[in-house]
């Protein structure tokens, strides 16, 4: 079995809609999609998506990264894809990730301001570039299970999943049905 590598970028094809759980809906059916058929062959890597554009690594059995870069170049939500990388590899760097996704973050920004780049254009990426993007994405410790984790460092921080008003609610009902077991055990 020869390994490869291989890194893509290209421009999404999909009006990007409001981000859900952090991330755009397009996108989080794409990584359910790659980790599935990536698991099942084998495959590890990792993507990113910002400035309605993919930059995606790959590494695993050469003939299914090729087929599965086969089934990317036809994929319409697609175009203008350009392999940066393609080359064999001596051993896995991304031993855990059947995809790994790294949502816009400090480490991105930081990455863009460093490499001297206004915005995400990973098709014009160098070769360093493209490097220190597989390097950022293999240690990043951001998302990957499709729920927003961003730069919060308390709970307190975390968004409230109740409304004031539900929570007086829920305070209501909780009371009124004390009260109903109250009266209830003393009728016994």
């Amino acid at each position: 079995m020869s390994l490869m590598r291989l890194a893509y970028a290209s421009e999404a094809t999909f009006e990007a809609k409001p981000v859900e759980k952090g991330v755009e809906p397009h996108v989080a059916r794409i990584l359910m999609t790659s980790r599935k058929n990536n698991a099942k062959d084998h495959l590890v890597g990792g993507l990113y998506y910002g400035n309605d554009r993919f930059f995606q690594y790959l590494e695993g059995d050469e003939d299914a990264v090729r087929r599965t870069y086969d089934r990317i170049l036809k994929d319409e939500r697609h175009r203008n894809v350009v392999t940066l990388i393609e080359e064999p590899l001596s051993s896995r760097t991304f031993s855990n990730w059947s995809m790994k996704y790294v949502p816009l973050s400090r480490d991105v920004r930081k990455f863009l301001d460093e490499q001297g780049l206004e915005s995400f254009e990973p098709s014009s990426f160098t070769s360093d570039q493209c490097e220190k993007m597989i390097e950022l994405i293999r240690n990043s410790s951001q998302d990957q299970n499709l729920g927003r984790r961003d730069d919060r460092k308390s709970v307190g921080d975390a968004p409230q999943v109740l409304s004031s008003g539900m929570k007086v609610g829920l305070i209501v009902a909780g009371l009124v049905l004390v009260g109903a077991l109250v009266i209830g055990g003393t009728m016994l």
